[in-house]
């Protein structure tokens, strides 16, 4: 089958297409043939150094996420034909991911789903919109009664948390740093946009003096300190993205720092369950939700995918196509 393969960093320019073998089936696991994937900013970071480390198990075929449909069930209990979406546990680092014709994956990573969305919008889903409704509906618990603010809100996770919580009713306060990507964002649902920047928390309380009941933070620690101070009485911030490019807080004393009454949470997609997957596909359901595709692009053309995805100023999920 053709795939790519990554045994020590490299160029977007220099991924090509490989031929390897079919993976072999065997016991917990399940062969898929992949329709599509989005591309995520966590492989162009392992093409670009993290392949390098010992824990990755090289020779790697990367890709976190997946959509397709099941071609040996092997004794998951899944059927031939089925349509299911596989992201995390190890995908594209402990063993081989999506980049790939077919993929044989651990059948505890593998979800049935019932859409009517094509493979195109349905592989912009996985990764993204779970990631977007573990923060809004497991850590959150975010209902119609919020306001939310969302840090970060023109990244992937950003639009699709805008769009989850439109399909629960909440108010929507979404920032950017870019006027035309606030227009954007408008359009597609958020209720107000607050450009980020200088004096960001005298503007926000300005028009919201008593303070979002409920914050997802997608800039991360550079935010997070203004982001407690934003937050109402019994309000909850949940910590779930890295945009600003800090990993962590120095000298950061949670007594001082988490205002009282204030309660701060995060998330992290690693482990999906079958009934957290049928709840995120219920919401989206729901709200009629079609997913923002920034580009697709088919596997031959996986170069130029990972080179868009470098620049990062596309909005919506960069997809990729698999011929039959």
């Amino acid at each position: 089958m053709k795939a790519i393969v990554l045994t020590e960093p490299c160029k977007a320019e220099e991924m090509n297409l490989t031929d390897i073998p079919m993976p072999q089936v065997k016991p917990g696991w399940v062969l898929i043939k992949v329709k599509a994937f989005g591309i995520n900013h966590s492989e162009v970071l392992l093409r670009q150094f993290e392949v390098a480390q010992a824990y990755i198990n090289k020779p790697i075929v990367p890709g976190i996420e997946c959509v397709g449909e099941v071609v040996d069930p092997s004794d998951s209990g899944f059927k031939v034909g089925q349509r299911v979406v596989a992201l995390m546990g190890g995908m594209g680092r402990s063993f081989n991911g999506s980049y790939a014709e077919y993929a044989l994956l651990p059948a505890s990573h593998i979800f049935s789903v019932v859409s009517g969305l094509e493979w195109t919008e349905l592989a912009a889903i996985p990764e993204t919109f779970y990631t977007a409704y573990g923060s809004l509906v497991m850590s959150l618990q975010l209902s119609s009664e919020d306001t939310l603010l969302i840090r970060g809100g023109s990244s992937t996770v950003g639009i699709a948390a805008i769009q989850l919580a439109k399909s629960i009713g909440a108010k929507v306060v979404a920032t950017t740093r870019s006027e035309r990507k606030g227009e954007f964002l408008l359009q597609y649902g958020a209720d107000d946009v607050i450009l980020e920047g200088d004096d960001f928390c005298r503007r926000f309380l300005a028009r919201y003096p008593g303070g979002a009941t409920k914050v997802l933070e997608l800039i991360g620690a550079s935010t997070l300190r203004e982001s407690l101070r934003l937050t109402a009485y019994h309000g909850i911030v949940c910590h779930t993205g890295l945009l600003g490019g800090v990993y962590g807080l120095k000298n950061f004393d949670p007594i001082k720092e988490i205002p009282a009454g204030v309660y701060l949470a995060g998330f992290y997609s690693n482990r999906p369950s079958q009934e957290q997957v049928d709840g995120m596909m219920s919401l989206i359901e729901k709200g009629r939700i079609r997913p923002v595709i920034a580009e697709c692009f088919p596997l031959n053309r996986i170069s130029d995918a990972h080179l868009l995805a470098e620049r990062r100023g596309q909005i919506g999920k960069i997809v990729v196509t698999v011929p039959d």
